[in-house]
């Protein structure tokens, strides 16, 4: 994996691909298309299949303070490595190299999760390196996009030998990854640059938490999460982001977001509190494991409804929505669209007004002509 462009992480091919590897990467890769299953469990137009949801918290005020929501996510992960389910994580931490980019870390210690928490708001690839963990011969928890787990997911699928080797997958609500020029932008509004960063941190230390950089002269500037995620790094989101299918981690056993509270109009309030997480359990081993770390007292939870999640979610309501009338626009220009089966888009797009769906279409076409048309004046 190369940075590329205004700060993506792209693939870069060192060899030629046999037809076979060709085909199992097709299989595999969910950027292609994703394959969702209920299987008997209650499958929710906007949120996929699920076994149980709630709300919940780190007991550990230290974790809890740490995560970007309510650490549940961290706790669930310093559980899994108490108990032994398995002997390390597989997880996405700040880079040292560059302050508001990723590295990918393995976590054995509960200072080593805590160290790692908190919402990481740029490119990751926490599947490059899968062939050495199978080498490694512990087990791992493995924490990712949701598009992360989906690919680990399918992989496990084709290769069960995997499967051993990750227990258990873990991921998060994701609404896309901005590229490494988002985070500059949000340093150039707090005053500063890269070379003036010596620590950068997306989120935590709060709910949500601020965004805070802290200088090489020792000096912390920051800014709230509604300016530093609602006015820049949401605009510097991948394309293929803008047309996923699953921003809340339906491959995975155990999902985390944040559990908003909201105004009276319906709108998520990003005033700083004590964190609550939105604890979701794809699968009953999910759910096992969730209930055993709730009697280790390592996590309280309390009873969510579901039919709530529309309020406090809205980035991921309006996408999932628009994602319908994005793809026609696609295929009409005659764009690659990923293959989609059992994630009830059409059902999705049905809830959005004619107006909203066509403000989308039209959406979609203007950019991607865009796109079209900047890349022709580049090559010329």
């Amino acid at each position: 994996m190369e940075t590329r462009g205004r700060g993506w992480l792209r693939p870069v091919q060192t060899a030629p691909l046999t037809e076979a590897q060709d085909r199992r990467i097709a299989e595999i890769c969910p950027g292609l298309g994703q394959t969702v299953e209920a299987a008997g469990r209650p499958d929710p137009v906007l949120w996929g299949p699920y076994v149980s949801v709630q709300t919940g918290w780190a007991t550990d005020p230290k974790v809890r303070h740490a995560g970007s929501s309510g650490g549940a996510l961290s706790m669930l992960l310093i559980h899994l490595l108490a108990e032994g389910i398995v002997d390390a994580v597989v997880q996405t931490a700040a880079s040292p190299a560059l302050s508001i980019g990723n590295t990918t870390v393995i976590s054995t210690l509960p200072d080593q999760i805590v160290a790692a928490a908190g919402s990481r708001y740029a490119p990751s690839a926490p599947l490059a390196d899968l062939s050495h963990h199978l080498e490694d011969g512990r087990r791992f928890a493995f924490v990712g996009k949701p598009c992360d787990a989906a690919a680990l997911r399918a992989l496990i699928a084709v290769e069960p030998r995997y499967g051993q080797v990750f227990p258990v997958i873990l991921s998060f609500f994701c609404a896309g990854v901005p590229s490494h020029t988002g985070g500059t932008e949000v340093l150039r509004a707090l005053g500063t640059s890269l070379d003036q960063t010596q620590s950068f941190r997306f989120r935590g230390n709060g709910w949500p938490g601020r965004a805070t950089a802290v200088l090489t002269d020792g000096s912390e500037r920051s800014m709230s999460y509604h300016d530093s995620w609602g006015r820049i790094l949401s605009r510097h989101l991948q394309h293929r982001c803008k047309v996923c299918a699953d921003g809340t981690g339906i491959a995975a056993d155990l999902v985390c977001a944040d559990a908003w509270e909201s105004d009276e109009a319906g709108y998520p309030v990003f005033e700083e509190a004590e964190g609550t997480s939105l604890i979701v359990a794809r699968t009953h081993w999910g759910a096992k494991l969730l209930a055993e770390a709730e009697a280790r007292a390592r996590i309280r939870t309390e009873p969510f409804n579901l039919d709530d999640l529309v309020a406090i979610q809205p980035g991921q309501r309006e996408r999932r929505r628009a994602l319908l009338v994005r793809l026609a626009a696609l295929w009409i220009l005659g764009r690659p669209i990923p293959r989609y089966s059992g994630l009830q888009i059409w059902r999705a797009g049905r809830q959005n007004s004619l107006r909203k769906n066509l403000r989308n279409f039209a959406g979609m076409l203007r950019r991607t002509l865009m796109r079209q048309s900047t890349s022709s004046a580049i090559k010329k």
